[in-house]
């Protein structure tokens, strides 16, 4: 057993796309709910307590959602008060909730696909499906910290001249464009370098041939037939069923076919912990040996 984030980049995307998806395209509240849950924890687990700027973001920004759409939507049969002739009912803040509670957990769950799908396995996933499409990827994956740096040497040969002052609001604006300017012409003749050294190296000319330290193992051919078989077992159960947000909440009644989908989804987003909490306990007992 190893690590979530050593298994093969594509099994990994797979599970993501299948936890991620679920959550994207339901409403049921159940459903919701554990997505958030699974996401913070798997987050927790993995990166301790290095995202609370994130945690902070995200607590605002769904209480702003859920405070926003009782004042836009007034449907709903339970009014809680009168704001500028316009009811205020229980239902469109129930409905505001999940809503934001949806967004929410697919932001979790991105953030955790940001964190172990590197640039070196989003090439491998996509050099496979088009050599064009890996190209423009990795080009454009390398110049964003090569630009950065460039950004950071011209302004501070710019302070240097005493060509960027940023004394008052025109000059930082005027020293900014300068900067621009300057990165645009630099991007332009390197995109040119680039092109030529690429032709001079005869690339297009033959068959690509491409390079990954990436294998198929069985760890990860289980990992996708587990993640499709729950996929499916919770897309079956949710076919049919669904939460009336209006004109009164009622949430789907509980029957052994939604019951599968919940327990179903409740594991395919318990793999990647289960996983992670195995290896930490065996960690643990291989130093206690020492």
């Amino acid at each position: 057993m190893k690590h979530f984030d050593d298994f093969n980049p594509i099994a990994v995307a797979v599970w993501f796309l299948c936890a991620a998806g679920i959550a994207m395209f339901s409403m049921n509240p159940i459903i919701l709910t554990a997505s958030l849950i699974g996401a913070v924890l798997f987050l927790l687990i993995k990166n301790k307590n290095k995202n609370r700027s994130l945690y902070l973001l995200t607590l605002m920004f769904f209480l702003a959602m859920t405070a926003l759409n009782p004042l836009f939507n007034h449907n709903g049969g339970t009014v809680l008060f009168i704001m500028n002739d316009l009811p205020v009912t229980l239902e469109a803040l129930i409905y505001g909730a999940f809503a934001s509670l949806m967004i929410v957990s697919v932001i979790y769950h991105f953030r955790n696909f940001s964190d172990i799908m590197t640039e070196d396995k989003l090439l491998y996933i996509f050099g496979g499906l088009s050599p064009g499409l890996s190209l423009v990827l990795s080009m454009a994956l390398r110049y964003i910290p090569l630009m950065t740096r460039q950004i950071k040497k011209t302004e501070n040969s710019q302070r240097a001249l005493g060509l960027y002052k940023d004394d008052n609001i025109i000059d930082k604006i005027r020293g900014r464009l300068s900067i621009f300017g300057i990165i645009v012409t630099w991007s332009l003749e390197n995109g040119i370098i680039t092109a030529d050294s690429m032709t001079a190296r005869g690339y297009g000319t033959g068959k690509r041939s491409r390079y990954s330290l990436f294998r198929w193992r069985k760890w990860d051919i289980l990992l996708v037939i587990l993640t499709a078989v729950l996929f499916s077992l919770t897309v079956f159960g949710l076919q049919g069923t669904s939460s009336e947000y209006y004109p009164y909440f009622k949430l789907p009644e509980l029957t052994a076919k939604n019951l599968t989908a919940y327990i179903s989804y409740g594991i395919l987003l318990l793999i990647p912990i289960f996983i992670e909490i195995k290896e930490a306990i065996k960690w643990k007992c291989l130093k206690s040996e020492i």
